[in-house]
């Protein structure tokens, strides 16, 4: 019988102590091998037909993890193009609060709009924030520079009370942590990080009567039949989300629909344990040091002032984490042990 530990022993064989998912997720056995498989199909000439076929297999999974229906999920290139489709949606003068130093992909959309109110506050003080006349809340479920998590039912309750649609950025968390993505009117994330995909593919949920947006960016795939919308203008525009694709980056999808087969076979609750109980490992370890990280309750991302410049040496090291802003940042996934963590504090105490 499989279990956990065996699953991902199988799939996952790092050379280094890899502590950095919150840049990159590190690729299972069976999506490189998925890759591999759709480049020798392009190399042989053979028909791609199954490569479309994953696209479809990717968007199915993406949607159980989210607990939506498949109809209301795009897929798509970036969350950044997912926040401007939304950002093009919005009439002139609209305000749309933020995250103070959100990713820039959360953000810059709006502000490159030139005529919309974007505010920003502290996250914590993100649900107290909204108030009559906002129209839209995004913010990043959690934190990319230091792992804080925003209080998403506060969040959906402020914006319920005012009127206001939300946007939440999953791109920092789907993979670790249960999505509720019906609770907001769109949300994101992007397939390379704790999905454990390539690069190149992001989806985006929107309600089921697409919440006032216009498929700006949609080309043939966006067609209700799309290989009869090649030419000319698209006659019908999907009856779905699928209105709002992106062209897609095949070769992705080959290898996103098998790292998504395996976040379902682990079950995120308990992805999220295993995350958890390493990072709060290391916190302790790290009060044990005499260092205090970025209070980040209930996620596998732990940021460390001061420690930032120690990067290098730990990447030669062969222990891979992040410089963001002067902060140590380690991020815990799957595929991570106790001994990552001891060998990271380890070297830290040295």
């Amino acid at each position: 019988m499989e279990t956990f530990e065996s699953l991902v022993r199988a799939e996952f064989a790092p050379k280094s102590t890899y502590l950095n998912t919150a840049s990159n997720g590190l690729l299972p056995a069976r999506t490189v091998t998925a890759l591999h498989e759709a480049a020798l199909l392009r190399a042989e000439g053979r028909p791609l037909t199954s490569l479309y076929e994953d696209v479809e297999a990717s968007r199915a999974a993406y949607a159980r993890l989210a607990g939506v229906p498949v109809t209301r999920v795009a897929a798509g290139a970036s969350v950044a193009a997912h926040t401007g489709l939304i950002a093009a949606s919005l009439p002139a003068g609209a305000e749309v609060l933020t995250a103070e130093d959100d990713f820039t992909s959360v953000l810059n959309p709006f502000h490159v709009r030139g005529d919309l109110k974007v505010r920003a506050v502290p996250l914590e003080r993100i649900p107290d924030a909204v108030r009559p006349g906002t129209a839209l809340v995004a913010v990043s479920a959690a934190q990319s520079a230091d792992g804080r998590i925003v209080d998403l039912p506060a969040l959906r309750e402020a914006a319920r009370t005012h009127g206001a649609r939300t946007y939440v950025d999953f791109s920092q968390s789907a993979g670790w942590l249960p999505m509720d993505a019906d609770a907001y009117d769109y949300s994101a994330a992007v397939s390379f990080k704790w999905l454990l995909g390539p690069h190149g593919a992001a989806f985006l949920v929107v309600p089921e009567d697409f919440g006032g947006l216009t498929p700006v960016l949609s080309g043939w795939v966006a067609g209700e039949a799309p290989w009869d919308s090649c030419y000319g203008p698209v006659a019908e525009l999907a009856h779905s989300a699928r209105r709002f694709d992106l062209s897609h980056a095949l070769f992705t999808y080959a290898g996103l629909r098998r790292s998504l087969d395996l976040i379902e076979e682990l079950g995120v609750t308990a992805v999220q344990a295993h995350d958890l109980a390493l990072a709060d490992r290391f916190r302790a370890g790290l009060a044990a040091l005499g260092h205090e990280p970025v209070p980040a309750p209930g996620s596998p991302i732990v940021s460390v002032p001061g420690l930032g410049a120690r990067q290098p040496e730990l990447s030669r090291a062969g222990i891979e984490v992040s410089n963001r802003a002067g902060n140590l940042r380690a991020a815990f996934h799957l595929f991570n042990t106790t001994a990552d963590v001891d060998r990271l504090l380890d070297v830290l105490s040295g």
